[in-house]
């Protein structure tokens, strides 16, 4: 296959009328650190609003409803029964996005597989809105989990096609911060529809509930049409005959690239490295809720507690960004990696109440954003542009694989010693493994 990146004139043309900035010769954007937001990079980032109003819902309200069917047909163990939802899937999109991502990198393919996997997660958030049992519910969860995922592989490696590297910590963060702001709007109203409801329009709460999950979808599918009509990709490599030969060449270029990963000392440090401190990061995110839930704190508390997480990351994630440009994406995520530690380490041995859990949520909300966003972009500067979402199917394969362990690990460390804090506890193994590789690694982009 022929590695290629538009020339002067096919890109100029390819943005045109997306009010992005000029290419400069080498197919790259133009160095602008200080300036503002782009309207392309705008589009860009308002995926971000959108699918994190599924992601909210799926880690403050879906766990408390599933819970719900699961106590209603006799269940009791809601932190096992979610970590292996959450597990299978992760284990799928780990499974199937470096070979997806190895065809969508040829010439309009990666908008393609972007569309079907948004369109399956929304139609299956969908889905969850219709009265299924416990065991139907977590299916439909799973796949929507598995459609925003999938699109979230294509989605990250657009950020190459949206930016320069010099504005991709910037624009990273912008996407996580307005993100986790945003995604307030439609939680909000959600929230209100599930406390306020049964009141004034005498259904039950479960049903108010259901209606929450048609409201998450229609934000997701509003917030994603920008995107949709204004991408452009820049970076790609071409065929002959762009599908069969993709297909054909998918496995020899995995193999390739996972030879070049392997010889690249610095890139396999970090991606290991990743693997390990992500499955923290994720682990807390998906198992928050239901470890609340658990220890019996009220789910209205729950619910705010991860509500102010959002609002707190949203500054914290534009000012990592703003850290980055001046002390290097690598650093700032080393100080996240060991404040995770030192979460873990809280909400091991001192998550006992309402007030903890509030505490344990301002300071996820701290670094949870930034440490999230700078990988994102950190990864795209030192990967090639042009195998892009190849190589961010094996990004996806240590982020979704370490998720696949976390959540594993936690859920069976639970249902073995009955004791959902020593499941905790084992993470802190993992950050401090993360540790270790990144100050063993050189940074490639350290001037």
């Amino acid at each position: 296959m022929e590695q290629h990146t538009q020339n002067t004139g096919n890109l100029a043309g390819a943005l045109k009328g997306q009010d992005a900035p000029e290419a400069l010769s080498t197919g790259e954007f133009p160095v602008q650190p200080a300036g503002r937001l782009t309207p392309r990079e705008k589009r860009w980032i308002m995926y971000d609003v959108g699918n994190s109003a599924f992601v909210l819902l799926s880690t403050a309200v879906v766990p408390i409803y599933a819970d719900s069917l699961l106590e209603a047909a006799g269940q009791d163990n809601i932190v096992s029964t979610w970590g292996y939802a959450q597990t299978v899937a992760s284990l799928v999109i780990a499974l199937l996005m470096p070979i997806l991502g190895s065809i969508a990198d040829v010439q309009g393919m990666k908008i393609k597989f972007f569309l079907g996997f948004f369109l399956t997660g929304v139609v299956m958030c969908l889905g969850m809105s219709l009265p299924l049992g416990w065991l139907a519910f977590l299916i439909v969860y799973v796949l929507a989990t598995i459609g925003l995922n999938g699109s979230l592989t294509f989605y990250d490696s657009m950020l190459i096609d949206t930016t320069s590297n010099e504005r991709m910590d910037k624009v990273s963060s912008h996407g996580y911060a307005w993100g986790y702001v945003g995604s307030t709007i439609p939680f909000i109203v959600c929230i209100a529809v599930i406390f306020v409801g049964p009141s004034l329009l005498g259904l039950d709460t479960a049903t108010c509930t259901r209606i929450s999950f048609l409201i998450t979808a229609v934000w997701w599918v509003a917030f994603t049409v920008p995107l949709l009509r204004s991408y452009r990709q820049v970076h790609y490599r071409t065929t002959a005959d762009h599908t069969a030969e993709a297909v054909r060449g998918t496995f020899r270029e995995l193999a390739a690239t996972f030879r070049r990963i392997a010889h690249d000392r610095s890139l396999l440090l970090f991606m290991i490295a990743f693997f390990f401190y992500i499955d923290a990061v994720n682990t807390v995110i998906s198992m928050s809720t239901s470890y609340g839930t658990q220890l019996g704190i009220d789910s209205t508390q729950l619910v705010i507690a991860l509500l102010v997480t959002q609002f707190v990351a949203f500054p914290c994630a534009i000012l990592y960004g703003r850290l980055a440009g001046r002390f290097g994406a690598k650093r700032m995520i080393v100080i996240a990696v060991i404040a995770y530690l030192g979460i873990v380490m809280f909400a091991a041995f001192f998550l006992k109440t309402a007030v903890e859990f509030w505490i344990l949520a301002i300071l996820v909300g701290m670094f949870q954003g930034g440490i999230q966003a700078l990988s994102r972009s950190y990864y795209g500067k030192i990967i090639p542009k042009d195998h892009a979402n190849e190589y961010y199917g094996f990004y996806d394969i240590f982020g979704k694989t370490a998720s696949v362990l976390g959540t594993f690990l936690v859920a069976t460390t639970t249902a073995v010693t009955g004791n959902a804090s020593a499941g905790v506890l084992s993470i802190a193994v993992l950050l401090a493994a993360a540790l270790v590789l990144l100050l063993v690694q050189k940074d490639p982009t350290a001037r």
